[in-house]
């Protein structure tokens, strides 16, 4: 079964987030995840997976007769699944520019072009939310959703990697700043902040981010993707 995955969708878009945002790629999001966020934007990933299991095989050969020559492994999150190394092996073996989009929580032996973390911060938890009534998963997610030797470990992974927060209002300042002070060979130009939210942010949601950015030398991360679209799947 390690050569099977299991897979919400596949599809070709545009990289609305990091580094890559603008570039026509090809998503694989794998359904499953060991938190739950409690504004997570794909919750048939997370708190209601969907999922049809597919090969390994097939999503190489899907993603490699896309047409575009960059792959996004995505979640849910990917690297609880054991064949998520094998499946970015196989893709780059056929030329393919591989990013993982991580919460930096599991770090197995996994190779890829760009490692994007998105370390969870204390506002992502789910207190009191109605999806996790007696407060199981708030617990769980809370307990597992910074693990700072699996991020060091996944900084070295990459050829490039990122480390994308969403934050929600100046309070996350302080927690971002001591989670990067913590962290062993992280630019500032590897930083970047997103406003959270499934909409197109106003003023009152970005300036307070660009000022922080401004003022530590990180990037500002928009989500190209919900500008063009919204809030869709498959996008």
């Amino acid at each position: 079964m390690s050569r099977m995955l299991p897979i919400s969708e596949t599809f070709r878009s545009i990289q609305g987030e990091g580094k890559l945002t603008g570039v026509p790629s090809f998503f694989v999001r794998l359904s499953g995840c060991n938190l739950r966020c409690r504004w997570c934007d794909t919750p048939y990933a997370s708190w209601k997976p969907e999922a049809g299991q597919r090969s390994i095989d097939s999503l190489i050969d899907e993603a490699a007769s896309s047409g575009v020559g960059h792959v996004v492994l995505t979640g849910g999150e990917p690297l609880i699944f054991e064949g998520a190394g094998a499946l970015c092996a196989g893709l780059r073996a056929r030329g393919l520019h591989v990013t993982i989009e991580t919460a930096g929580t599991r770090a197995p032996e996994v190779r890829c072009d760009l490692m994007s973390i998105s370390p969870k911060l204390g506002n992502s938890t789910p207190w009191q939310d109605p999806r996790d009534p007696d407060g199981s998963w708030a617990r769980r997610h809370e307990e597992r959703r910074l693990n700072i030797s699996a991020i060091e470990r996944l900084l070295t992974l990459g050829e490039d990697r990122q480390l994308k927060f969403v934050v929600c209002g100046p309070t996350d300042l302080e927690e971002i700043d001591a989670m990067v002070a913590r962290l062993q060979g992280v630019q500032a130009e590897d930083v970047m902040l997103m406003p959270e939210g499934v909409r197109v942010p106003g003023r009152e949601q970005t300036d307070w981010v660009v000022r922080a950015c401004m003022e530590r030398g990180w990037r500002y991360g928009q989500r190209l993707h919900i500008a063009l679209f919204g809030n869709t799947r498959g996008t």
